[in-house]
């Protein structure tokens, strides 16, 4: 006799109605493997969207709301309100305690990407998903004063490759009537995917900019040779916003205060990691939804499994009878059915939990490189333990439902051969 003869029963029962079962496993399976997904990659949609950039202690630009300085400044979204003078930023990064500062200039695009206009330091300070480093897929950095790099999105849509010129254009539209085609730039460097903003951007040198614009913004570029323009001094007047690293990150909130009550300017200091918390409470209504939606998935696969056995009692009943009058008492036919429930959502747990590791392990790579949504944890742990227990607990409250319908069944009714 086995050890646990009721558990074994209510296999045995499950293997005679495999079809049935099969399909309701089946059921279960899908909902898990749906709300498993949803729930890695939420998570690490979260993670790598609070990772867009890491290492840098403060954002400044001009005073607006943080989440705006936010957005135009690391997702190149919108415009700021106003702009930064050179004399300024130079004192901030003087200060005491600043490591490093990256200058950002905006306000030119090319087929609808964002130019940003920086130095150097922008690809060996700039850090994405735990402080990962940018890097070259292909080329080399900025040196020559029409030289660009471009992200890994510009060059897989348009099709560029190393050398190739690129007009930029005034303004930020797709489409645009005032081209600087006085003054193209040659690609030298095409980045690695970070599915970051950085993947959509064009980067030019802060002194391309100026070149650009000794004419007028609106202009079709300087008419300036190269030697000419090698000989000016090209440092801008003002920039967009900057990047600063600080010798010691704890100094930032000090320094933070200082910069937002300077009284030359109106400057605004911002931490990254807060204002992207701030802008996930706004965009994270979505992925909230999703995660209700496969639960509720999961909910309809627990109530497939209520069905399916209420279903079956009727055809059962006669089975019932048959175990009743073995000498099964109305309480193992109660324990057996509430067995069954809960066998066919474990197996339908386990293996949704499998297929959704299975596919993280074939498609984490791919939404890693693709859509910069690192996924972490692609072994199953604890969390998902606890779940395939949650859901096999709740698949044993529902079938008291049938289990208490079967118990109320009389050995004669049972017996009572229905016409």
């Amino acid at each position: 006799m086995t050890r646990f003869p009721i558990l074994s029963l209510a296999w045995r029962s499950i293997a005679n109605r495999r079809g049935t079962a099969l399909l309701t496993i089946l059921t279960v399976a899908i909902a898990m493997t749906l709300f498993l997904g949803v729930e890695k990659v939420r998570h690490g949609a979260r993670a790598s969207f609070e990772n867009t950039i890491s290492g840098t202690d403060l954002i400044v630009g001009a005073r607006s709301s943080p989440v705006n300085l936010l957005l135009y400044a690391i997702f190149h979204i919108g415009d700021a309100t106003n702009n930064i003078t050179w004399e300024t930023y130079q004192q901030v990064a003087n200060a005491p305690g600043v490591a490093w500062t990256v200058p950002i200039s905006l306000g030119d695009s090319h087929a609808g990407f964002r130019v940003v206009g920086t130095n150097n330091g922008y690809f060996e300070h700039y850090r994405y998903a735990g402080r990962r480093h940018l890097e070259f897929a292909a080329g080399r950095p900025l040196d020559d004063l029409f030289d660009t790099v471009i992200g890994a999105s510009v060059a897989r849509e348009l099709g560029y490759t190393l050398d190739q010129e690129i007009v930029v254009a005034h303004g930020t539209g797709r489409v645009s009537f005032i081209e600087h085609d006085n003054n193209p730039f040659t690609i030298v460097g095409i980045l690695a995917p970070t599915g970051t903003p950085v993947d959509r951007s064009v980067f030019v040198s802060l002194e391309a900019i100026e070149a650009i614009h000794l004419e007028g913004p609106t202009g079709s570029g300087t008419s300036l040779s190269m030697n000419e323009l090698r000989a000016m001094d090209l440092s801008p007047d003002q920039i967009t916003a900057f990047l600063v690293g600080l010798e010691t990150p704890v100094a930032a909130l000090r320094l933070q205060r200082q910069i937002n009550t300077y009284r030359v300017e109106p400057l605004q200091a911002i931490i990254p990691g807060v204002a992207l918390s701030q802008l996930w409470s706004v965009v994270g209504v979505a992925e909230r939804t999703l995660a209700a939606v496969a639960a509720f998935v999961v909910l309809m696969g627990l109530i497939c499994i209520l069905t399916a056995i209420l279903t079956s009692l009727k055809e059962r009943r006669r089975e019932m009878a048959i175990l009743r009058a073995l000498g099964a008492r109305p309480r193992h036919i109660f324990v057996l059915l509430v067995s069954e429930s809960a066998l066919l959502a474990l197996a339908g747990a386990v293996i949704g939990t499998g297929l959704t590791y299975g596919a993280l392990a074939v498609g984490a790579p791919i939404l890693e490189q693709r859509y910069g949504i690192h996924l972490t944890g692609t072994l199953p742990g604890l969390y998902d333990l606890a779940l395939i227990g949650v859901v096999t607990g709740a698949s044993a409250v529902l079938g008291f439902i049938p289990a208490w319908a079967a118990f109320r069944n009389s050995l004669a009714d049972g017996m009572t051969i229905r016409t």
